[in-house]
């Protein structure tokens, strides 16, 4: 009590015996603790938000000083122990923070007293458990019998924290198995067995909560997973889903200040609806988000969100464009007869993967009618519990900003909340047919066996280089495309380097001028790491290209044109000579007028 009183809190007891802790003065909120846990367990978020807010943890039915609920306890029963408290504090209407089971008994509150809670935080909540996790929870709550069982709590651990126990968790462990050893075992089996049960209780009546509610998990949290979150967010009216990478169930322990600052920006913005949405805190780099807006070409996307049951969905579309900068928005279209239409058109959320050339069979699978397209690929939850598909060029995963009716079709305005975006090769879409803006091998190996195919191999910001024994420095080249077993050839040249390389846009073609038979074709590409073990492969900064010791003229011509784009972020492809010729710009700005600017496919 001493040590509690010295730090600015109050422990005390309300009437009915319930414990709560205190501390703080401003806007009122309350804090509710999950299953096995007391209002201790809040201790990194009273202190990160004491000093602008009247902060209230409650000790749960059952947990810390607080008295065990009836036998056949139901989520009102809790949910009457909070009320009670805030009568008890003299205060009318709060902002609620639950985890877990706390955060079943807080919706509880808002659906059932709407005028007693001001906005509603649910941290790591369940929501219509599939089938085998249903069975599992239940399970063990069967087994419990009030007595104590170190071995379920060992099991309790490994599941919210990983077994074994990464030592960047080790201390959120602690902290937690403390709490679930000092808990009462009647009170955890009585609560723990209507936990169980109560995952579905809500399913009905989200659509009616009135209050604004953020919907908050981690990433790798399967048991309140980010489809659960997602699913609710969509349900409810003012509902808003946040999914924190890598982050599991006692995310509110492991990662207190990543945790609390999303909380108390929330309750800060007043849970604003989707229609007054705050600004959101995108302190995005302009050239990179151009950058990977840049990506798709003429390209093929798969549009992505969960829908009402928690499902993911999906579609292919090559109706994706960028709108804005500031604040970043990008659009993408569904027709109104799409089979997707009545999910992705009340979503919050939504996800646009611009596919690579490699994606081109996903593109068919999600353009089908298949009931099972996310079988066809590798994918996980992004920050808005949206599904993001592995080896996609970009990913922008958006929250909706506005829905327009445009005809026979919809148009989704999303505001990006993340965005990423890599080297690959996008894959294109022109005229009813796939088409791959790379490199066309087939046409390169058919070229003249004298004609020098070389490459800037680019990885993160470094080209690739190899250093000769009097210390110039070439970039790769060789006659012709060739195989990996022809050593004169360009990929003969790479595979005596143990150089794994993907070649990609024309860079550069010129006519020798001393021969003008004889070309020079140089493409873009990337390398990926971990690179060749010769100590002559060089990776050197892009900015560190002008200083090299490079013999050719004509290539550190080039090589000064490419470091300029690079700039500039505006390529173009050389025609010519070593001596003269004109930089030809990749796309030249048209007056466009598309007849079908929705089409999925």
């Amino acid at each position: 009590m001493a040590e509690l009183t010295n730090r600015g809190w109050h422990r005390g007891t309300a009437p009915d015996g319930t414990g709560f802790i205190r501390a703080g003065s401003g806007a009122p909120v309350l804090l509710i603790h999950g299953v096995g846990m007391t209002a201790a367990i809040w201790e990194p978020q009273i202190e990160l938000m004491k000093a602008r807010r009247d902060v209230i943890a409650i000790d749960m039915l059952g947990h810390g000083q607080s008295p065990l609920p009836p036998k056949d306890a139901s989520l009102g029963d809790y949910a009457g122990q909070a009320i009670r408290l805030l009568d008890h504090l003299g205060l009318e209407a709060v902002s609620i923070v639950g985890h877990s089971m706390g955060a079943l008994v807080g919706q509880e509150i808002a659906l059932d007293a709407p005028e007693r809670v001001r906005s509603l935080v649910s941290l790591n909540a369940v929501f219509r458990r599939p089938a085998d996790l249903a069975q599992a929870v239940r399970q063990r709550a069967a087994e419990l019998n009030g007595a104590e069982n170190p071995s379920g709590t060992d099991a309790t651990i490994a599941r919210w924290f990983g077994n074994p126990v990464p030592d960047s968790l080790a201390e959120a462990a602690r902290t937690t198995r403390a709490a679930l050893q000092s808990v009462n075992p009647d009170g955890y089996a009585r609560t723990y067995r209507l936990f169980a049960h109560a995952d579905a209780t809500h399913g009905d009546r989200l659509s009616g909560l009135a209050v604004p509610a953020l919907f908050m998990t981690g990433s790798q949290d399967k048991n309140s997973s980010p489809a659960m979150s997602a699913a609710m967010a969509r349900l409810a009216p003012r509902g808003r889903c946040v999914v924190l990478e890598d982050e599991r169930h006692m995310m509110a322990v492991a990662s207190p200040d990543v945790v609390t600052r999303c909380i108390v920006d929330f309750l800060e913005s007043n849970g604003a609806s989707t229609s007054a949405r705050p600004a959101v805190d995108t302190a995005f780099d302009a050239g990179e988000f151009r950058r990977a807006l840049g990506s798709f070409l003429t390209g093929v996307t798969i549009v992505t969100a969960i829908g009402p049951e928690g499902e993911p969905r999906g579609f292919t579309a090559n109706s994706f464009t960028s709108v804005s900068l500031d604040p970043p928005l990008v659009l993408v279209c569904i027709a109104k007869k799409a089979l997707g239409h009545p999910v992705f058109s009340t979503s919050k959320c939504f996800a646009v993967n611009v596919l690579s050339e490699e994606q081109r069979a996903a593109s068919g699978v999600f353009a089908s009618k298949s009931r099972d397209k996310f079988s066809a690929v590798e994918w996980r939850f992004g920050p808005t519990g949206s599904p993001l598909l592995a080896g996609s060029v970009a990913t922008f995963d958006c929250d909706m900003e506005q829905l327009v009716d445009a005809g026979d079709h919809s148009i989704l305005i999303g505001r990006v909340r993340e965005f990423s975006h890599n080297s690959s090769q996008p894959l294109g879409y022109c005229r009813g047919a796939y088409v791959s803006p790379g490199l066309s091998q087939e046409a390169l190996a058919a070229a003249p066996p004298d004609m020098e195919v070389g490459a800037i191999l680019e990885d993160e910001g470094r080209v690739l280089f190899f250093e000769t024994v009097d210390g110039f420095f070439e970039l790769p080249a060789g006659r012709g495309l060739g195989t990996p077993g022809d050593t004169r050839s360009l990929r003969g040249c790479l595979a005596a380097k143990a150089v794994d390389a993907h070649l990609g846009f024309l860079f550069a073609v010129w006519d020798d001028a001393a021969n003008p038979s004889r070309t020079h074709v140089y493409y873009r590409g990337t390398v990926d790491a971990p690179h060749s073990s010769d100590g002559k492969v060089r990776l050197v900064d892009i900015d560190r290209i002008a200083g090299l010791n490079i013999a050719d003229a004509a290539v550190r011509s080039m090589l000064a044109r490419y470091v300029r784009e690079c700039r500039e972020d505006a390529f173009g492809v050389y025609v010519g000579n070593e001596v003269e010729g004109e930089v030809r710009p990749l796309a030249k700005p048209v007056s466009m007028n598309t007849s079908d600017p929705g089409q999925q496919i």
